[in-house]
């Protein structure tokens, strides 16, 4: 269906009485139980208005409008609906060791939108969450600096110059199952290290400003304050473009997997140089070649050769409905739905295809689209029955394009698992049940 037909649709819907159901049918049908409102939507759908008026006499009540519901503080803190039970975090036991140093998933087939809810936002633990109490938190800055500071979070949260921003944070690893083949069935599990949250904070560039750079200062070491002692080496042309001391994320304090009290915002930069738990930032002359720079986060190449410091998370996308967790369950009017990013900028395209790539479509970006945040694309369509190879391909506003898989291994080869944003590829079956493919 184009959008062209879509929008005279709607418009019949709303405006032609000859044509379409009236408002007072729509609702009768839709209280006449779950069998009765899909006859409804069927024939919504094929366009017809000779529905039978349900009978009122036997309709039933649910028991929903018979009871009083619960009060507005039976949960302090608001949860999502017990029918929603599913859609949580996942973990694939055999990715890492202990759960201490390991990684869950954020359920991307059941999200919409591009903010992602706090509680689904994947977590990556090197060493377990650090329980800090916010009243004993410190952040020093030392190092190449003219006056070295302590800052309590008292003192963070009082600085001027506060802003909000939505970022993506994608860790370095994300998809790197998927270098060899296809492997994970789910774009839980092949995409879903990625979040995309509104952080609170203050630039780094102004407590960085506070301590005065010495000119030979290059570089400045993120330091975290859980058991496994994260840190990473950033440029200083970094630490103070975008960079930012975040103490909130959606509008409330960071979770405690997400580094609470206070961790650091690298835009568009892989997710492991953002420091959780953030408890020291030293500035230097030269890079300080740590653990999480040398034998870990550095793409191994064909020839044995290591790419290191690839700090940039380069454009991607993922078409998360249909998908192998969310698929198409009916034949007809459908809506392919989808995310994109890019580290280097803002999504400026995506493309979609049905057929592995033969033939591409404009999908439609909607809702915000703004640096180094994800965008939301979808696109309508029919579907048959008919097999389909589904694919969608990023663009930012740098003229980046997203590689297919094989490009990327022609140059990388598959003995790296880091900074895999090849385009991804969906077999829907006749039945609608979909798999995690690759096109030869």
């Amino acid at each position: 269906m184009s959008d062209t037909e879509g929008s005279s649709t709607r418009r019949s819907a709303e405006d032609g009485p000859a044509t379409a159901l009236s408002r007072r049918r729509f609702l009768s049908v839709a209280g006449a139980g779950a069998g009765a409102a899909a006859a409804g939507a069927g024939s919504l759908f094929a366009g017809s208005a000779a529905a039978a008026e349900p009978d009122p006499n036997i309709v039933p009540v649910p028991d929903w409008s018979k009871t009083l519901g619960a009060g507005v503080n039976v949960n302090p803190y608001g949860k999502p609906s017990k029918f929603e039970k599913d859609v949580v975090r996942r973990e694939v036991d055999w990715l890492t060791a202990s759960h201490e140093s390991s990684v869950s998933f954020t359920p991307l087939y059941a999200l919409d939108g591009v903010i992602t809810p706090s509680g689904l936002c994947f977590v990556r633990h090197h060493g377990g969450e650090a329980e800090i109490e916010p009243d004993k938190y410190r952040l020093m800055i030392h190092g190449m600096v003219d006056k070295p500071l302590v800052f309590t979070l008292e003192d963070i949260k009082r600085m001027p110059g506060r802003v909000n921003r939505a970022y993506f944070l994608e860790c370095a690893a994300n998809s790197g199952m998927e270098w060899r083949g296809a492997q994970l069935n789910g774009c839980q599990f092949t995409h879903g290290m990625i979040h995309n949250v509104y952080y609170t904070g203050i630039p780094l560039r102004s407590l960085l400003d506070m301590a005065g750079v010495k000119p030979k200062g290059k570089w400045v070491l993120a330091e975290g304050a859980d058991a496994a002692v994260m840190t990473r080496s950033i440029p200083i042309e970094k630490a103070l473009d975008d960079c930012l001391v975040a103490f909130a994320m959606n509008g409330e304090a960071l979770r405690p997997e997400q580094g609470y009290p206070v961790r650091l915002v690298v835009p568009g930069w892989e997710g492991n140089m953002w420091v959780k738990w953030l408890r020291r930032l030293k500035v230097g002359d030269q890079p300080w070649q740590q653990r999480e720079e040398t034998s870990k986060y550095t793409d191994l190449l064909a020839d044995g050769r290591s790419r290191r410091f690839t700090f940039i998370m380069d454009a991607k996308s993922v078409v998360t409905t249909p998908s192998p967790q969310a698929p198409l369950r009916m034949k007809g009017p459908n809506v392919l739905s989808g995310i994109a990013w890019s580290g280097r900028g803002a999504i400026r395209r995506v493309d979609v295809s049905l057929d592995g790539g033969r033939n591409w479509t404009t999908a439609r970006i909607e809702g915000p689209n703004t640096p180094m945040s994800m965008v939301r694309f979808y696109l309508d369509f029919d579907w048959g029955g008919e097999e389909l190879m589904v694919q969608s391909r990023a663009m930012d506003d740098t003229g980046y394009v997203q590689p297919t898989k094989q490009e990327l291994r022609a140059i990388r080869g598959t003995n790296s698992i880091y900074h895999n944003n090849g385009i991804q590829t969906w077999l829907v079956r006749s039945n609608g049940e979909t798999e995690n493919v690759e096109v030869g």
